[in-house]
């Protein structure tokens, strides 16, 4: 999108939302101008934070990135609530030929326009607290028929969708690991979207990963923003760093007197970016023994699940799609991806989707909160 449209998109939003929610400050000129000017500010900013991070305008890079992104969070919460609201008055319009109470008045447009504007601030704000604090810990069961006795058990914290850049940096990285650290799990699980930037930019920031202690280590798969930001110069550094990266391949971990098969793909968008990096379950699970009574695989979208049951896994865990980050944006995410979050099956095959440990774009997360996921494998039954 060139830049002269970008900021003329964000003009016309900007402007949608200034007229239908400007009934808010009837009677209060001072407050009105406030409101616009807010709006002109957000106007600008969200198109130059999104310019800048690709720009890399030095020191003021970050701080427009900031500004930026908060604008963005502000923004989304106020077209929603103004679209909400428009659609209530159209059906109380529209009702008011039956119920002519329901005329919509000069009251209701200025109470529900006061009411929108405090909406989205306080979700705006409650969100960034939300995004900002270190994941919470989810602790799920997933019920394997077969499963070998000594696998009883095994546990396996995720991470995933950290999205380390403009906003997220070394020590939030290390608040997390510090919590996966303190859950003593078995592995560690890494399933993309790690960052946002280069190596060159962003290696101090992700060092901290290093630190990750678990019994059998730390299992690395791509995702589609590793792509965005240099997949095979990310792929050398977090093999230096001594995590384990599974590109379509898998590893036998012993685990007492079990094997417990652990394979990974890359993200399902990768051939468009590296032809070589076709993501392939099948692939990913060849030549692994037929013993094995646990087959798990790593994949950053839920839609490798499909492919996943059909090369026999029992277990995918996935991220991508944040849960949907904040609302009201969860129910879509239905519509590009199979699941949106939590523990689901499909065919022979559990499928954890994880809602993610950091956040995209905006440092927000009202109504949807970020994870470490401690999954443990139990028998079925």
């Amino acid at each position: 999108m060139g830049r002269t449209l970008l900021f003329g998109f964000s003009a016309m939003l900007h402007v949608y939302v200034g007229l239908r929610l400007a009934a808010a400050f009837a009677g209060a000129p001072w407050a009105l101008a406030g409101f616009v000017a807010l709006l002109v500010l957000s106007t600008l900013m969200i198109p130059l934070s999104l310019i800048a991070r690709r720009s890399h305008w030095g020191k003021f890079t970050e701080a427009l990135a900031w500004l930026g992104m908060l604008f963005m969070g502000l923004f989304s919460s106020l077209f929603v609530l103004a679209l909400v609201r428009d659609v209530a008055l159209l059906l109380a319009a529209a009702l008011s030929w039956v119920w002519p109470a329901l005329i919509p008045t000069p009251v209701w447009e200025t109470t529900s326009a006061r009411w929108a504007l405090a909406f989205a601030a306080a979700a705006t704000l409650i969100g960034f607290v939300s995004a900002r604090r270190t994941a919470a810990v989810v602790h799920v069961d997933i019920p394997i028929a077969g499963l070998a006795v000594e696998l009883h058990g095994f546990t396996i914290a995720q991470i995933t969708d950290i999205h380390v850049g403009h906003t997220i940096k070394a020590g939030y990285v290390h608040a997390v690991v510090e919590a996966v650290n303190r859950l003593g799990a078995d592995m560690v699980a890494i399933t993309g979207d790690l960052v946002d930037g280069s190596v060159a930019e962003l290696r101090r920031h992700v060092e901290p990963l290093a630190r990750l202690a678990s019994r059998h280590g730390t299992f690395f798969v791509t995702g589609n923003h590793e792509y965005y930001s240099g997949a095979h110069a990310w792929i050398d550094e977090l093999q230096r760093l001594d995590i384990r990266v599974l590109l379509n391949e898998h590893v036998v971990v012993q685990h007492d007197a079990a094997a417990l098969v652990v394979a990974g793909v890359t993200d399902v968008s990768a051939h468009h970016f590296d032809p070589t990096h076709r993501s392939d379950p099948h692939s990913a699970i060849a030549g692994a023994p037929e013993h094995a009574s646990m087959r798990l695989l790593l994949a950053h979208q839920p839609r490798s699940a499909a492919a996943a049951a059909d090369a026999g896994f029992h277990l995918q865990i996935s991220g991508h799609t944040h849960g949907g980050q904040f609302l009201p944006w969860n129910f879509f995410v239905r519509l590009q991806q199979p699941f949106v979050a939590g523990l689901r099956r499909l065919e022979d095959l559990w499928v954890y989707t994880s809602r993610g440990t950091g956040y995209w774009g905006p440092p927000n997360r009202f109504g949807i909160p970020s994870e470490i996921t401690l999954l443990r494998l139990v028998p079925e039954g």
